[in-house]
């Protein structure tokens, strides 16, 4: 260890500026905090201010290059603990885990969180309803699929991050030229039945395999139609008396277990057919949830998923328990979308239950927080109305995929 660093260190990866009040209070707890992040992210706004240490790499993605980096600080930096801030460095960390024989989840756990056809073959095998789908693999089962299963689908990358680079296939023509142009790639996509219908995130907390908190949110429109189409990205809290919050709750903890969270957060998504009402498991992450859903949570329950995982994580190491904070009964909502404004003026939106939050440049957002659902319900109308007209492009100004408009 080098001298002078006191106590535990945890080394945090990201290739996104995220996650301060993780940081935040790791340090509270006595951490040393070590960063690991993009050359191209040495002035985000990370809170530089309870970092000890920051290192700089070109990029994550090579993850051999990354783990030499990391084997290497090592070597005069006692290690305890290695977290991901951010969806794309999940399974490197899981990597770098596994190498320095550290605590939490190595790569094949890891992948039950990651590879979406991993999660959909262990949720149907333990009865869990997930839509019809077929890995790309063998030829003939996928005509078989497509002679059983009526179009339209979804061809979906097992290893991205929510609606990224998901494409609607209205046929089996159009499905085999897809195929023909992903070439040696396309063992990395699953083949879905698209489903229309309303989307759902359950957001959780998991101690020793129990989910000890989860909060239940509906998307406005579904992730996929956001990111492809532009628009409005709307989530709302729902109350946890509302039929679809309990049946989702049930299936939510079903899916913890089946996948394998010991202790850590969640974020997963079911979607309720518009046809016959059925729900069906999506996806599960295991990180907080993106587009300032932490910061929706908080407002309507007092609790910031980012701060709770970083205690939980303290608490682990140290062999200490877990205490869930007094969760608060409120009801909130989340309006985004990509702007036609670098910085765009929100100050019309002046109502009491406005919060206003951090966002990138050329995005226009804010939470509005309520004790009264409708309230809430009413404002997001009014002001996704407004949106549409003050603020939204259904083009990304900036030519990235990266907008932060994902769950």
């Amino acid at each position: 260890m080098v001298e002078g660093i006191p106590g535990m260190t945890m080394l945090f990866v990201s290739s996104t500026c995220k996650g301060e009040p993780m940081l935040r209070v790791v340090k509270e707890l006595g951490f040393y905090v070590l960063l690991l992040t993009e050359d191209k992210l040495r002035h985000d706004p990370f809170p530089w201010d309870v970092i000890d240490e920051a290192f700089f790499t070109p990029n994550l993605a090579h993850y051999k290059d990354v783990i030499h980096t990391v084997a290497y600080l090592c070597r005069g930096r006692s290690i305890d603990l290695i977290i991901p801030l951010d969806e794309f460095e999940v399974e490197l960390v899981g990597m770098l885990r596994e190498h320095l024989r550290l605590p939490g989840m190595g790569v094949s756990a890891v992948r039950h969180f990651r590879d979406k056809l991993t999660m959909r073959d262990l949720a149907h095998a333990a009865g869990i309803r997930v839509p019809d789908y077929a890995g790309i693999k063998n030829y003939d089962r996928l005509r078989e699929y497509l002679a059983t299963v009526p179009p339209p689908y979804v061809l979906k990358p097992r290893m991205e991050a929510s609606a990224m680079g998901i494409q609607k296939i209205h046929d089996s023509e159009q499905l085999w030229r897809a195929l023909d142009h992903l070439g040696d790639l396309q063992s990395y996509y699953l083949l879905e039945r698209f489903i229309p219908g309303a989307v759902y995130h359950a957001d959780s907390i998991v101690v020793d395999g129990r989910v000890i908190f989860v909060s239940v949110q509906q998307y406005g429109a579904p992730p996929l139609q956001i990111y492809q189409g532009g628009g409005i990205f709307m989530s709302r809290v729902l109350p946890p008396g509302d039929q679809a919050a309990q049946a989702i709750q049930t299936m939510n903890q079903q899916i913890v277990h089946t996948l394998g969270m010991v202790n850590g957060v969640t974020h997963t998504e079911f979607i309720t057919a518009q046809d016959g009402g059925d729900l069906y498991f999506l996806e599960s992450a295991a990180r907080v949830g993106g587009a300032n859903i932490s910061d929706l949570i908080e407002h309507a329950t007092g609790i910031n998923l980012w701060r709770e995982w970083g205690r939980l994580e303290v608490a682990r190491l140290r062999g200490e328990p877990y205490t869930l904070p007094e969760v608060h009964a409120g009801s909130a909502g989340l309006l985004m979308t990509l702007a036609r404004q670098e910085h765009p003026d929100l100050s019309a939106y002046a109502d009491p239950e406005v919060r206003h939050i951090p966002l990138k440049e050329y995005h226009a957002g804010l939470i509005v927080a309520a004790a009264d659902p409708a309230r809430v319900d009413a404002l997001l109308n009014d002001y996704a109305r407004r949106f549409a007209e003050d603020f939204a492009t259904r083009l990304d100004p900036m030519g990235t995929q990266r907008t932060g408009i994902t769950g």
